[in-house]
């Protein structure tokens, strides 16, 4: 038999209703583009993995997912617009003074990840957050 307090939060409905996790189809290398293919929901409720496949979907994984298991959040990431040893511009603004060279990734990364870049110039190594471009604007 049912208690009084939990029939009444049924009728109000307060309590938590199932809640659905995304989880990998198959296994997924580190580094892929997540497609529509590749994450279904699970009737599980598994705390941290996102809830709706379209939060996952035109991410790209960090890590690789194994098949049945919940994709996190943690686990993904904007795609990667730079590559490791790339040479991408690389630009310095600030109160009207424009800078522009040429400078070469020190490390993967998607708009609006700060990476290390070395300017090819003066081989100096700066931190740089990465625009929509590919361009690498110091900070």
């Amino acid at each position: 038999m049912l208690k009084p307090l939990v029939l009444l939060a049924l009728a109000l409905g307060a309590l938590p209703a199932a809640a659905e996790s995304v989880i990998a189809t198959a296994t997924i290398r580190a580094h892929t583009l997540i497609t529509p293919e590749h994450v279904t929901l699970s009737n599980e409720t598994v705390i941290g993995a996102l809830t709706h496949p379209e939060e996952a979907i035109g991410l790209e994984t960090r890590v690789a997912l194994y098949a049945g298991r919940p994709v996190r959040a943690e686990d993904l990431g904007p795609p990667t617009l730079v590559e490791r040893n790339q040479l991408i511009p690389l630009a310095y603004r600030k109160r009207g003074l424009n800078i522009q060279t040429e400078g070469r990734a020190l490390e993967r990364g998607g708009a609006g990840d700060v990476i290390r870049v070395m300017n090819a110039a003066s081989k100096t190594i700066v931190y740089a957050r990465i625009a929509a471009d590919g361009t690498a604007f110091v900070e």
